[in-house]
C-alpha cells in the first residue's frame, strides 16, 4: 500500500497546474475581447457624435433636424468626453463630459487640469476630428468608461480571489490528506494487531488443552496439529502484510480448493466464538483462476470474519458459491446477518468505515484493493435487505 505521492500524483499536480494557466489565460483573453468591443462601440458613438457636429457645420439646409441624434445617442453617452478646438483648447465647460471638476478651480487651473486630461485620453484614444470644408474645426477627445475600467481589473480581482481559494484548498487537502494517512498507518497497525489475534487467540486455547491433556498421546497429537495450522496461518499472514504494495505473483489455482482451506480453518474454530454458524460451498468443482492464494484467501477471510460479525444472533448461515460463466469466475459470498442499507453500500469498502465496534474499516477496502489491483477482477455488494442477510460478489479472470 503506497502511501507517498509518486510519478501519478507528480503528473496530475502538472495537469493541474497547466489547466489552472489555461483558465488564467482564456479568462484574460475573454475579458479583453470584451473591453476591445467596447471600446469599439465607445469609439462608434464618439465618430457619430463629431459626424453630427460636422453635419450641422457644413450643412446650408437652416432647416434641418438632428434632434433625435443628440436626445438619443449623444446625450446618454457615460464616458469621459471633451470638445476642444484644433488646438486642443478647450473655452466652455459645456464641452466637457462626465469629468468632476472642482468649481473653486481658477481659470489657470481649470487649462491645466484640463490639458493634463486630454493628454491622457489621447494616449489611450485618437481624437476624433471634425472639420469643415477639409479644415479640421474641433477635436473630440475621449476615455473609458467606468465599466470598461471595471472589466479591466475583473480578472486580476478574480484571480486573486481563486488563488485565494486554491491555496485554502490546498492547505486543507493537504491536511485532510495528512490524516488520512495517519489514520491508515494506524489502521494497519490495528488490522495487524486484529489479524495476528485470531491464531494467537487459539495458539493460547490450544496451550492450555496441551496443560490439560498432556498425558493423552491421541488429544496431544490432535492439538499438536492444530498448533501447526496456526502457526502456519500465522505465517501466512505475515506473507500477506508483505506483499502489500509489490505486485504479487498469480497462479493458475482450483477456486474452491482455495476457498475450502479458508472454510475448513473457521469451521473449527467456530465453537470458540460462540455462535453455531453453519457454511456451506457449493458450485463448479473445476473452475480455475490466476490467484495468488495467500491474498486470494485473504479476501475469503475478510468476507467470512464480516458475515459472522453480521450475525447477530448465535445461529446463522453462510453460502458460497462458485460459477465459471463465459471467460468469468463468479464467488458469491452469502449470509443471514443484519443486511446493509442502500445508502451504505458503497461505503463499506471505503477506508476507514467500520459498523462494529471493534473494526477498523479496513478489511472490505484491502480486500477491493486485492480483487481489482492486484487481480484484475470486481468486488461489489450484490444484494442486501436489512434483516434478511447480504451478498457479496467477486468476479475473478478464468484460465
Amino acid at each position: 500500500m503506497k502511501m507517498s505521492g509518486g510519478p501519478a500524483s507528480v503528473n496530475i499536480k502538472i495537469i493541474l497546474l497547466v489547466i489552472a494557466v489555461l483558465i488564467i489565460i482564456g479568462t484574460l483573453y475573454y475579458t479583453q475581447t470584451l473591453v476591445t468591443k467596447l471600446q469599439e462601440k465607445e469609439r462608434q458613438i464618439v465618430e457619430l457624435y463629431a459626424k453630427g457636429i460636422e453635419y450641422l457645420a457644413n450643412t446650408t439646409n437652416p432647416d434641418v433636424d438632428i434632434t433625435f441624434l443628440f436626445d438619443n445617442i449623444i446625450k446618454p453617452i457615460d464616458f469621459p468626453l471633451i470638445q476642444s478646438d484644433a488646438e486642443n483648447n478647450v473655452y466652455s465647460r459645456t464641452d466637457i463630459r462626465n469629468i468632476k471638476i472642482d468649481s473653486n478651480l481658477t481659470s489657470e487651473q481649470f487649462n491645466k487640469f484640463i490639458e493634463k486630461i486630454v493628454a491622457e485620453m489621447d494616449a489611450d484614444h485618437t481624437p476624433i476630428e471634425v472639420k469643415y470644408e477639409g479644415t479640421t474645426i474641433n477635436k473630440i477627445h475621449y476615455g473609458d468608461s467606468e465599466l470598461i475600467k471595471q472589466l479591466r481589473f475583473y480578472p486580476y480581482v478574480q484571480l486573486i480571489i481563486a488563488a485565494m481559494f486554491i491555496v485554502l484548498g490546498y492547505i486543507g487537502f493537504s491536511s485532510i490528506k495528512r490524516s488520512e494517512q495517519s489514520n491508515i498507518w494506524v489502521g494497519m497497525a490495528k488490522e495487524t494487531a486484529h489479524q495476528f489475534g485470531t491464531p494467537i487467540s487459539s495458539l493460547m486455547g490450544w496451550l492450555e488443552m496441551l496443560k490439560i491433556n498432556y498425558q493423552q498421546s491421541d488429544k496431544v497429537l490432535d492439538i499438536s496439529e492444530e498448533i501447526s495450522d496456526d502457526v502456519e496461518k500465522l505465517n501466512k499472514i505475515t506473507y500477506r502484510f508483505s506483499k502489500i504494495g509489490a505486485k504479487p505473483e498469480l497462479v493458475k489455482k482450483n477456486v474452491i480448493d482455495e476457498i475450502k482451506q479458508v472454510t475448513t480453518y473457521f469451521e473449527r474454530r467456530l465453537p470458540q466464538i460462540g455462535k453455531s454458524v453453519e457454511l456451506n460451498i457449493s458450485g463448479d468443482e473445476q473452475v480455475y483462476a490466476e490467484i495468488n492464494s495467500e491474498l486470494f484467501e485473504w479476501v475469503i477471510e475478510n468476507l467470512i470474519k464480516n458475515a459472522l460479525d453480521a450475525i447477530e444472533g448465535t445461529k446463522g448461515r453462510i453460502d458460497i458459491f462458485i460459477k465459471e460463466l463465459k471467460n468469468k469466475v463468479e464467488i458469491e459470498v452469502t449470509d443471514s446477518g443484519k443486511g446493509i442499507e442502500i445508502k451504505r453500500r458503497k461505503d463499506v469498502f471505503r477506508p476507514g468505515y467500520s459498523t462494529k465496534k471493534r473494526g477498523w474499516g479496513l478489511g472490505l477496502s484491502l480486500s477491493k484493493r486485492i480483487i481489482e489491483g492486484y487481480h484484475g477482477g470486481k468486488i461489489f455488494v450484490k444484494s442486501s435487505k436489512p434483516g434478511e442477510g447480504t451478498t457479496f460478489k467477486i468476479i475473478l479472470k478464468s484460465t
